[in-house]
C-alpha cells in the first residue's frame, strides 16, 4: 500500500513530538544534520533511506524533514513508500520550524556542508579565472571553464568530484565520523 504525506505545521509538530505522537525523520546529509537539526530527529539520508528500515513504534507517526521542505516535497513517493500508512512532511522543514521560533540544535564548529563548501570553491575559482583571465593572461579563462564543465558534468552525472575532494579536507574528518 503507497502512503500519503500530509503536511505538518511546525507548531502542530512540536505538539505530537511533546506528546511522543510522532518520530521526526531527518533526510538530509550526514554534513548537515551534523551542523544543524531539530532535537530528537532521527537522521536517515535520503541517499540511504531505504537501507535504513525505519521502526516505527505502534501509534506514532512518521513526519519527514529537511532544510527548507523542497526536499521531501521533490521525493513525496519515495518517502511515503518507506512506511505504512500514513506518513506527514513538516512544512518549511528545518528553516520553517527555526522561523516558528522553536528550538534547533546548532554546531557552529561543525564544517559547512559539503555542497556549500562545493558551492564556494566553484564560484572563487570562476571569479579568480576571470578576473586573472582579464588582468593577466587570456589563458586563466580556462580555469573557469574548467570548472563550469565539471559543475556540469556533476549535474548530469551526480558525481561531483570536487565534493569528493573535499570531503577529504581536515576540517571535513569530524564530520564524516
Amino acid at each position: 500500500m503507497t502512503a500519503t504525506l500530509t503536511n505538518l505545521s511546525p507548531e502542530t509538530l512540536a505538539d505530537r513530538l511533546s506528546r511522543r505522537a510522532a518520530m521526526l525523520v531527518d533526510i538530509r546529509e550526514p554534513d548537515e544534520f551534523a551542523r544543524r537539526h531539530i532535537k530528537g530527529a532521527l537522521s536517515r539520508p535520503l541517499s540511504s533511506l531505504e537501507a535504513a528500515h525505519l521502526k516505527i513504534e505502534p501509534g506514532r507517526d512518521v513526519v519527514f524533514t529537511c532544510r527548507s521542505g523542497m526536499r521531501t516535497g521533490a521525493n513525496c513517493a519515495r518517502l511515503a513508500d518507506t512506511v505504512d500508512g500514513e506518513a506527514f512532511v513538516l512544512e518549511g522543514g528545518v528553516d520553517g520550524w527555526a522561523a516558528a521560533g522553536l528550538p534547533v540544535e546548532t554546531d557552529e564548529k561543525a564544517p559547512l556542508e559539503i555542497m556549500r563548501q562545493v558551492q564556494i570553491a566553484a564560484g572563487s575559482l570562476v571569479v579568480i579565472g576571470v578576473v586573472l583571465g582579464v588582468s593577466v593572461h587570456p589563458g586563466f579563462l580556462a580555469l573557469s571553464a574548467f570548472v563550469g564543465a565539471g559543475l556540469t558534468f556533476a549535474g548530469a552525472t551526480g558525481f561531483c568530484g570536487m565534493a569528493n575532494l573535499l570531503a577529504l579536507a581536515p576540517w571535513n574528518r569530524r564530520a564524516a565520523t
